[in-house]
Formats: structure tokens, sequence, C-alpha cells
């Protein structure tokens, strides 16, 4: 074991991992069994809109981080540039809400597992079968980084792979190549309009805006490895636009397939929506093929999101506002502590959500859910910042290798999108504990980062007599 100063992270990750690492992060349960309940709730046409919405907010976002991330390759990217230029107590309060974030996703992953197995072994408890795979997550972040991108490219490839062939059979039953079950005329997009354009009012997308928002995260990740990256000025800019236009195609495609193929009133059953479209194609077991892939997704997810949270903790760590335990790497490059502790932090997660799920637990999961918008604001606030300071110095735009456009619409019309996402749920009675239980997690936050860094300077000035003496 020794300091990362000494021993740097390994630059392993190529183009194909880092798409493929944003993407896992991305698609999960949230499309493969939420997007039901998001067409239920802004309607079939809605929907759409609000996916179409989430797809430029998380574009512009990501044009702000490839011209951070590219100047400034490092891991646990966004924590270090909203600390630099926001300020050290933002840095600090976006890297704990990030990997609270993924921590508290860890646990209900793990049990999400657990309970999809019980579909093809009901005799085996549910607890044995999210062990094996919190032990199975465990090892593939903490041997080596290729070892966590190499499985990380292949949880995803199943996922991307299923989603293309959903989106094929969806469109061809669509317009009446392949016959459905329960109905003779091709649909078309009949379905998308037959309970009215915005059934439940034109204001239910503003309201659907967190939920689709978090749908989207963890197209960020980009940012967290791009200091785990084979040359990343290049590597970046180009996993940023391939992940972005794949993400567009994957969700509105998805989401306009599923519209069109279910009436508004069967979106919301608790099965999932894919299984209930396969099967009225007449896919034959519709139901294990999908139970397989969601098991890979969520595997996936988890895999994405234990990087994630060792990432931000070792970053904390390196900017000398946690323990410096949790900088130390191995001898291959992993942050060995950090990863240990995130895993432990998931272990709690997956625990108060068995003990206390109707107080800590909807906590924790309302906190994770804003806490993808607030980081979102930070990485565009940066970058606003950062370009005024770059300039400030003297410096040319030209010089720098990959630029935002639009400079400073892009930034500022991407905070007014987040921004809007968050007073939308005020007004949601079902999603605003996500204000109440987020907004005093981030005044915490603050005041920890105060704290701490006031009793470290106490603690230094009362050294520094001792030393003289």
């Amino acid at each position: 074991m020794e300091n990362n100063r000494k021993q740097p992270f390994q630059r392993k990750m190529e183009t194909r991992h880092v798409v493929m690492l944003s993407l896992g992060g991305v698609i999960g349960t949230g499309l493969f069994l939420s997007s039901g309940y998001t067409i239920q709730q802004a309607g079939p046409l809605g929907t759409i809109l609000a996916y179409l919405i989430g797809a430029v907010s998380v574009y512009l976002v990501m044009l702000c981080l490839g011209e951070l991330s590219v100047h400034m390759p490092e891991t646990g990217a966004f924590h270090s540039y909203a600390a630099k230029y926001i300020g050290p107590a933002t840095g600090y309060t976006v890297a704990w809400l990030y990997w609270l974030t993924w921590t508290v996703a860890l646990g209900s992953e793990f049990t999400a597992a657990g309970l999809l197995m019980q579909r093809w072994f009901p005799s085996v408890n549910v607890w044995i079968w999210s062990a094996l795979f919190a032990l199975m997550i465990f090892l593939f972040n903490s041997l080596t980084v290729r070892l966590f991108a190499e499985s990380e490219f292949w949880f995803s490839s199943i996922k991307v792979l299923t989603i293309v062939i959903f989106i094929i059979l969806g469109g061809a039953a669509m317009f009446g190549f392949i016959p459905m079950a329960e109905t003779e005329a091709a649909p078309l997009f009949s379905n998308i309009t037959a309970s009215g354009w915005f059934p439940q009012g034109a204001t239910a997308i503003l309201l659907t805006m967190l939920a689709v928002n978090f749908a989207f995260s963890g197209t960020e990740l980009i940012g967290i490895a791009a200091g785990e990256t084979v040359d990343p000025e290049k590597t970046i800019p180009k996993a940023i636009h391939t992940t972005l236009w794949r993400l567009i195609i994957f969700f509105i495609g998805t989401i306009v397939i599923l519209a069109a193929l279910l009436p508004m009133s069967d979106a919301s059953v608790l099965e999932s929506p894919f299984v209930a479209v396969m099967e009225r194609i007449g896919v034959p077991y519709a139901a294990d093929i999908m139970n397989f892939v969601i098991l890979t997704a969520i595997l996936s997810a988890a895999n994405s999101g234990l990087y994630a949270s060792s990432r931000m903790l070792w970053s904390l760590a390196d900017k000398q506002t946690v323990s410096p335990v949790f900088a130390k790497l191995t001898k291959r490059g992993v942050p060995i502590y950090a990863v240990t502790f995130s895993m432990l932090g998931g272990g709690l997660a997956l625990l108060s959500s068995i003990i206390a799920p109707g107080t800590v637990y909807i906590a924790l999961v309302s906190i994770s859910g804003l806490a993808v918008v607030v980081v979102w604001m930070s990485i565009s606030l940066s970058q606003l910042l950062f370009r005024r300071q770059y300039l400030r110095e003297g410096n040319s735009v030209k010089d720098l290798i990959y630029r935002t456009p639009f400079y400073p619409v892009v930034p500022l019309v991407s905070l007014v999108l987040c921004l809007a996402s968050c007073i939308g749920i005020a007004f949601d009675s079902t999603q605003r504990i996500a204000l109440y239980c987020g907004i005093p997690f981030i005044i915490l936050c603050y005041g920890s980062y105060y704290l701490t860094q006031r009793v470290k300077k106490r603690g230094q000035a009362h050294v520094e007599p001792i030393q003289s003496n």
C-alpha cells in the first residue's frame, strides 16, 4: 500500500470503457421499471417531452463538463472543480451528496438483484444472493481498474443490445410488420394521444422532471473517470458525444415505443412495461429474458456506483478534507480503503431499508434524488466561473483543447433547466420530501466543513508554538 502522491492512478480506460461506464450508470431500473410510472403520471406525449427536456439538460451539462475535464483531467473531477471555482465548502458538499447518491443506490441494487433471483431460485434466501453480488462487485472494483472497466463494458453491452432489439421489434409492431397479440390493426401512434394530449395537464411534465433527471444521472461519470483515462484530451470529448447521442436514441426511442404500444391505463402496473410489450409482441420467455437483463442492469449500476463513490471519497481525501487514509492506493492504482468504506456505506443503506424504510431510508433516497440535480448545477456553474477566470488571467479561448460552445448561454440555460426541476418538486406532494430532507443535509455538509476547518486551524495554531520551542 502506498500513498497516492507516490503511486498515481493508472490510465487504463479506453473510449469504449468510458462510454460504457457512463451508459452503465444511466441505463438501469429507472428505464426498465420506472418508465411506466412516468407515462402514467405525465401521459405518453408528456413523458416524451419530459425525456426530451431531460436529454437537452444533460447534454448542456456534459458540454460544460467536457471543457473542465479535458483542461483538468483528474479523478473525482467535478468535486475538485466546484472546490476551486465556486468555493471549497461547495466542493465538499457536492462530493458528499454524490457519494451518498451512489451508496444509497448500492443498498437498493443489491436487494433488488437478490429479489430478481427469487424467480429462478425461490427457496434460496434473498440476502444470500445480495451478499454474493456485493462480494462480486467489490472484487471487480478492488483488484484492478482494468478489471472494473472490462466487467462494466460487458454488463452495459447486454443492456444496450436489449434496448436496440426492443426498439427494432417495437417499431416493427407499431407499423404492423409484426402482429400484436391483442390488436388486429397496427397501433401506429394512436395510443400516444388516445387519452388526450396532456391528460394530467401540461404542469405534469414539470413535476416528472426530477424523476427524468434522475433517470439520466450517471452520465457525469465520464468526468470522474478522466483521471484514469488513456489520452483524456481525445477520449473524453469522444466519450461525451458518443454517450449523449446513444442516450437520446435509447431513452427517447424506448419511451416512444412504450407510449405507442401500451395504453396509458396499463402503463403503471407493477410488472415491467418492457415485459408487457414483449409479451404482446409474442416474444417467448419474455419475462425470463427481461429478468436477466434487469439483473445485469442492476449489477452494472452497482459496479458504476461503487467506482463513483470510492473515487469521490478519494478526491475528498486528496483535498485533505477527510482522513488521508482514503487517499492511499494499492500498487495497481486502486483506492482500496475508499472502495471498502463506500461498500460499507452501501451495506448501512441496505440495513436502513429493512429496519427503518419509512424514515431513515426514505430520507436517504430523497436526498440522493435531489443530489444529482445539485451536482449538475455545480458543474455548469464551475464551467461558467472557470472560463471567466481563464480569460481574466490573460489566456485565449483558442488555447482550450475542448471548448463549451455558445458560452455563456450553455451553462446558464443548463442552470435554469436544473433549477426548474428543483422548483417543480415543491409542487408535488409525493416528491416534496426531497426538499425537506435534501436542504437540511446540504446545510449540514456546509456546517461540518466549516467546523472541521476551524478545528484543523486551531490544531495547527497549537502545534506551531510547540514546534518553535
